[in-house]
């Protein structure tokens, strides 16, 4: 996924059981396939080079059994790690909060709400019998990753869409290009895991 043409759409199949969504570029190209193995107690996701599954580029594994700090690992097809991104345990029940980790094991960087009470709201309304269906009209969270700086280098925004089912992903820092992918694979593991919780 080097040198990705943003913004990057994520798009959910509902007609699916699997959590299953395309990422596709700014000119409709899809870059990803992403598939999570369903009924597994540690995340096991396979993000191929698009939907004909023909080609597994990545994958990202649970690097323990389902916890508040669970780390997901990233490795390339020939399985070496080169990154993990992981969730940071009592934080992320108020304000999400999960840490880009490189493949030296540093923190390169956060990835935060920008406003906690969107998704408070969301989390709420979709509680309530059939107004469920519609949350993703209504309340609308973005995320921002930023650098150990403070500085926002990439936002993703959930879209308003049918059951919440579409998120965007676009730039707005310089983002190193050794990086894309690990940005791009957490924000894909990131999207997994919170659009459960709304």
């Amino acid at each position: 996924m080097q040198n990705i043409h943003f913004p990057v759409n994520f798009e959910f199949k509902t007609s699916s059981l699997a959590n299953d969504f395309t990422a596709t570029d700014s000119s409709g190209k899809a870059i990803a396939y992403v598939r999570q193995k369903m009924f597994k107690l540690k995340e096991d996701i396979s993000v191929y080079d698009n939907e004909t599954k023909s080609k597994i580029n990545y994958k990202i594994k649970a690097d323990k059994w389902l916890d508040f700090s669970t780390a997901y690992s990233f490795s390339n097809d020939k399985g070496l790690e080169f990154g993990k991104v992981v969730r940071k345990g009592w934080k992320s029940i108020w304000n999400v909060h999960y840490q880009i980790i490189d493949q030296h094991q540093k923190q390169q960087y956060v990835i935060n709400e920008e406003n906690p009470w969107v998704k408070v709201l969301d989390s709420l309304l979709g509680e309530i019998p059939i107004l469920n269906f519609f949350t993703g009209y209504f309340f609308n969270p973005t995320y921002l990753v930023k650098d150990m700086q403070g500085k926002t280098i990439v936002k993703l925004k959930k879209l308003k869409s049918f059951l919440g089912k579409s998120f965007e992903v676009s730039k707005v820092g310089e983002l190193d290009t050794d990086d894309d992918d690990r940005v791009m694979l957490a924000l894909m593991m990131f999207v997994l895991l919170e659009r459960r919780r709304g």
